[in-house]
């Protein structure tokens, strides 16, 4: 987990729908990082929510619609205190009702004062039957939201509670976490970049069952792609096969080999600001793949005859323009560094994250990562720790080193 995830504070606003039986879930999700939440809570919302349940998993005070002009809070004046505390604030479910609210300023409950009174950012989570989601009205004030300056992210589609099938559901609450990650993140220093990213390993068939591959699990990759997300990047992902899911908010490509990979890299490279080549590519694949399972019985097994793939970081290297950063990988098992520079040179890399991936330190299927970030442009450094971690670091010498092209 990346650090400035920590303790953070976020004001929850939650509004009279079904969908408001995940508020919790959503609690429990900030909580486990350790944020702070503040809970509004809707007349209407307390019929599908109890300010019980909310309370005890946030281990804070709910705030409801009757605490708005009371006198209990003395001289604390409850919008104006949580909107001030709050490092983002997100209403989910958003009602139909709700967005009208936040569209036109209106302040006649303490959710609406409190979202007109905050400077934080604000992300609303719409969720309602999907005629209501396609009315004009709706459509006109998720316009005026977005004209605030406010995140709109639009419902799912499926089975919804009214027994609809189609576009209206709450976004799962992995989606709405990382939504909220997104407004948290200290730096959006990528807004605006293109960044293509590669992750996993390539699977070169020698025949219908059986490939030659390595155990590269894609999770430095995704990390890459998860945190150039957060700061504010149109991120490309092109993966190998691997168990992972595809990530909120970034675009995906799937391949399987290493002349796939080639093709998917070279149509996206272009308008791409920056390039990682964080796959573990295969070096070789079988001269003449058979179209028919090879039997055990015969002898062809016995020698498998290669040939090289295309080196894509170098012919990605030959091709980049000056305002283009290419930042390479190299896994190796020993004499790191001179391996690491070689690769650099022969490749035009700007920057080479170099790892051992033999013996403890092996990077290979871990969730933590340790590598020697080397570059011609910047000082040497050692990045350690989890792989959104890492990948963090990657992309504070990536940045400094895109002001400066």
């Amino acid at each position: 987990m990346s650090w400035w995830k920590n303790n953070r504070r976020v004001l929850l606003g939650i509004s009279g729908g079904i969908a408001a039986y995940k508020a919790p879930e959503i609690v429990r999700g900030l909580r486990r990082t350790g944020c702070e939440v503040d809970i509004i809570l809707t007349e209407a919302a307390e019929s599908f929510v109890s300010p019980l349940v909310l309370g005890t998993l946030s281990g804070r005070r709910v705030w409801r619609q009757k605490d708005f002009l009371s006198p209990a809070g003395g001289a604390q004046i409850p919008h104006i205190t949580l909107a001030g505390r709050a490092e983002t604030l997100c209403v989910a479910p958003a009602t139909a009702n709700t967005l009208r609210r936040a569209a036109r300023g209106e302040a006649e409950t303490l959710l609406g004062a409190a979202i007109l009174a905050t400077r934080a950012p604000v992300v609303l989570f719409p969720a309602m039957n999907e005629h209501m989601w396609d009315h004009p009205t709706t459509r006109r004030s998720v316009e005026e939201c977005r004209a605030w300056g406010y995140g709109v992210v639009e419902p799912e589609e499926g089975a919804l509670a009214c027994g609809y099938e189609g576009r209206g559901r709450l976004p799962s609450v992995e989606v709405i976490l990382e939504e909220i990650w997104r407004r948290l993140r200290p730096l959006p220093d990528l807004v605006g970049r293109k960044v293509v990213i590669t992750a996993g390993p390539t699977w070169e068939f020698l025949d219908p069952v059986r490939f030659i591959s390595n155990p590269s699990s894609g999770r430095m990759g995704f990390a890459l792609a998860r945190t150039a997300w957060y700061r504010g990047a149109q991120v490309c992902l092109i993966s190998g096969p691997v168990a992972l899911s595809p990530l909120h908010g970034v675009r995906h490509i799937s391949v399987t080999s290493a002349e796939e990979m080639r093709r998917a890299v070279l149509a996206e490279m272009d308008d791409a600001a920056v390039i990682v080549k964080a796959a573990a590519v295969g070096d070789y694949r079988g001269a003449s793949p058979s179209s028919q399972k090879i039997k055990r019985e015969g002898q062809a097994l016995r020698t498998i005859d290669l040939v090289a793939n295309p080196d894509i970081a170098a012919e990605v290297g030959s091709r980049k323009r000056p305002h283009q950063i290419l930042v390479g990988f190299a896994a190796e098992t020993e004499d790191l560094r001179a391996h690491a520079e070689e690769k650099m040179r022969r490749k035009n890399l700007d920057f080479i994250a170099a790892n051992l991936v033999s013996g403890e330190e092996g990077a290979f299927r871990r969730e933590t990562n340790r590598v020697e970030l080397l570059s011609p442009w910047a000082e040497d450094q050692v990045l350690a720790g989890s792989k959104d971690e890492v990948a963090d670091g990657i992309w504070d010498a990536v940045v400094q080193r895109l002001s400066q092209v």
